[in-house]
């Protein structure tokens, strides 16, 4: 399984992209041990729209022109679910091991993700109810995917 992060803005030089760097390498390492085929991440600029319904449109569109054919689409929204590392841990091994081609996750931008593209999610996730930066948001789900990966291989990265 091929991993894809989409996201609306670019994250500048300086310590939020050397740690996004930093987990999605570390994934890279331990990931192709565990049968995913790698994990990119697709910056979007965002839109310059007046409107947020029209931002949001725009920025659903881009993102939309980016999921591969098959693919699991997840939507981090802040009114999604809150799984525990574990869990998220658990739901990437079993989609996995059913075969899909590819998991694509979502962060919208400072209006978040289009009611469309919210719809169509087959899972949404939330880091919890505070609001974060979108840059933190990044690095959080980088930082999970990474800390799955090393549940998935009983490595002791992970302490529960």
């Amino acid at each position: 399984m091929h991993l894809v992060v989409i996201c609306i803005g670019r994250l500048k030089q300086g310590p939020e992209r050397e740690l996004a760097e930093r987990y999605r390498e570390r994934f890279d390492d331990i990931g192709r041990k565990l049968g995913f085929r790698g994990l990119d991440v697709h910056e979007i600029a965002e839109s310059r729209a007046r409107d947020a319904h029209t931002r949001m449109a725009e920025e659903a569109a881009s993102i939309a022109a980016l999921f591969p054919e098959k693919h699991v689409f997840v939507a981090l929204d802040e009114r999604g679910k809150s799984l525990d590392s574990a869990s998220f841990a658990q739901q990437l091994g079993r989609w996995r091991d059913e075969g899909i081609a590819n998991t694509v996750f979502t962060i919208g931008g400072a209006d978040g993700l289009s009611p469309e593209l919210q719809r169509n999610a087959n899972l949404r996730i939330a880091f919890g109810s505070a609001t974060w930066p979108h840059q933190m948001v990044r690095v959080m789900l980088l930082e999970q995917i990474y800390r799955a990966a090393t549940i998935l291989a009983g490595h002791p990265y992970h302490r529960a």
